[in-house]
């Protein structure tokens, strides 16, 4: 029985070539062919011989509707999607693999409002390499960075699980790291160049941040941990980070002596490449027996490296809810400002834009859709499933709607010194109305019930099709 997996994809004849093609014993015929294959020597092809014909087209609940209403369409209810949208598009008779268009239908069968040219603003951590930590299964990470996703200039981003008591070995970095729990519980070590130490337990939730420079450790309790890491540089590389154990095997024998007063032999087995990831010997649980005395004495309240971020209670409006963390309550995380963000199904964050910093989303659970819109003109509408970075420049416009059946739930990531935005809807309430009136000729009914306050997030029908049934969006 075979073992290789079976993907829906186009099958059959195509570019001239009809397989399955015949098993050959011996090499035979020629790589080229001659000059009468060339046009006006070859003789003119039956146009009749072959079509680019897709016959009985299946199209999903929607597909019909005014492209420029943008509805979601579902297209797991199809074996062969159609990139159509009201009269605009066409079949697809060409290569194709079937699973990429049903997690990306607004790519494939776009709305009618998207336009021009728009930078990539997704990938999935599902497409990046994983790099295994060493032997005995201790653990992994894989990486986004702008060799991944180029417009994502400002930041970066790493997924990384530790194994039962497994460490991601003494290290620093040139970027600043801010980190999720995402997983299990995990215990953060560190010091600073004012002599002080830092140690503290995190679970599912909970942050930490260490500057760039900032020698740290990490190690899982006995259930293992898994963790998001954010970092302040778009070409941050996870495989560029200064390790102890290249530091010491890349030194003199004889310097690692002299430095610190010990005979050469201390160092004899030192590893002679570095460990990344990998088992530990179990941490004590009282961790008072790890906390190292420190000349300049340990470090906590504002200038602590964690936040128990798991304990703090969100605040909740009609369609989901949202917390905050930023500088104004996690002091020593200075240019980091994070939202985790919770939307019920057929609601969305609101239109909105960031003015200090683009913004690098993770998507935890669920699905949801996006249309970032660029000056002047272009808009182009992104889907996003769990494992999946978004990434929108800073000034350009966009929401984010839950298209599943289940909560959405995703993190928002600026670097600034305060989590803020500009909420669309506000803008125009504070507006004169005259004003609005004349650039978008909206009713009066309409602008009446404008926010002043911003609301984040809007409540929606979770039938994202109710416009083409007659019915209403929210």
């Amino acid at each position: 029985m075979s073992a290789r997996m079976k993907y829906g994809e186009k099958t059959g004849p195509v570019g001239g070539v009809t397989p399955p093609i015949p098993t050959a014993t011996s090499s035979s015929g020629s790589l080229y062919g001659d000059g009468k294959l060339l046009g006006g020597n070859a003789p003119p092809p039956d146009v009749e011989s072959s079509d680019a014909v897709v016959r009985n087209p299946q199209e999903v609940d929607g597909q019909d509707a005014e492209a420029k209403l943008g509805l979601f369409l579902d297209f797991k209810g199809v074996e062969k999607p159609e990139p159509i949208r009201g009269e605009y598009g066409g079949t697809d008779s060409g290569p194709r693999r079937y699973e990429y268009e049903k997690l990306n239908s607004d790519l494939y069968a776009p709305p009618g409002t998207d336009s021009g040219s728009v930078p990539n603003a997704k990938w999935p951590l599902g497409l990046s390499h994983n790099r295994p930590g060493y032997k005995g299964r201790s653990g992994w990470a894989r990486q986004q960075n702008t060799a991944s996703l180029p417009a994502a200039k400002q930041m970066a981003g790493v997924d990384m699980k530790l194994a039962p008591n497994a460490y991601r070995e003494l290290h620093w970095h040139t970027a600043s790291e801010w980190a999720l729990v995402l997983k299990g519980c995990v215990r953060v070590a560190a010091i600073n160049d004012e002599s002080q130490t830092f140690t503290d337990d995190l679970c599912e939730g909970d942050v930490w941040f260490f500057p760039s420079g900032m020698p740290h450790s990490i190690q899982a309790f006995d259930r293992g941990v898994e963790f998001l890491l954010v970092f302040d540089s778009g070409d941050f590389d996870e495989d560029g980070t200064f390790l102890i154990t290249e530091m010491f095997a890349r030194t003199p024998r004889e310097v690692l002596s002299k430095n610190f007063q010990a005979d050469v032999d201390a160092f004899k087995n030192v590893p002679d490449k570095e460990l990344y990831i990998f088992k530990g010997t179990p941490q004590p649980r009282d961790i008072e027996k790890q906390n190292a005395t420190a000349p300049g004495g340990f470090l906590a309240g504002n200038s602590s490296y964690t936040h128990h971020w798991s304990r703090q209670r969100p605040h909740e409006v009609p369609g989901g809810s949202v917390k905050v963390l930023d500088p104004t309550t996690f002091p020593i995380a200075s240019g980091f400002s994070a939202a985790l963000v919770t939307i019920q199904p057929g609601a969305m964050r609101e239109m909105h834009w960031h003015t200090s910093s683009d913004e690098w989303d993770y998507f935890l659970q669920g699905s949801g859709r996006a249309t970032v819109y660029a000056a002047p003109s272009a808009g182009r509408t992104f889907d996003f499933t769990a494992g999946d970075v978004g990434y929108i420049p800073r000034d350009d416009a966009h929401y984010v709607e839950n298209t599943g059946t289940e909560d959405l739930i995703f993190l928002e990531v600026l670097q600034a010194p305060k989590f803020t935005d500009i909420s669309v809807a506000q803008w125009l309430a504070l507006t004169p109305r005259q004003t609005i009136k004349d650039h978008l000729k909206l009713p009066d009914s309409l602008l009446d019930k404008l926010p002043k306050e911003k609301t984040l997030i809007k409540k929606g029908n979770p039938d994202l099709l109710a416009l083409a049934h007659g019915g209403k969006a929210y």
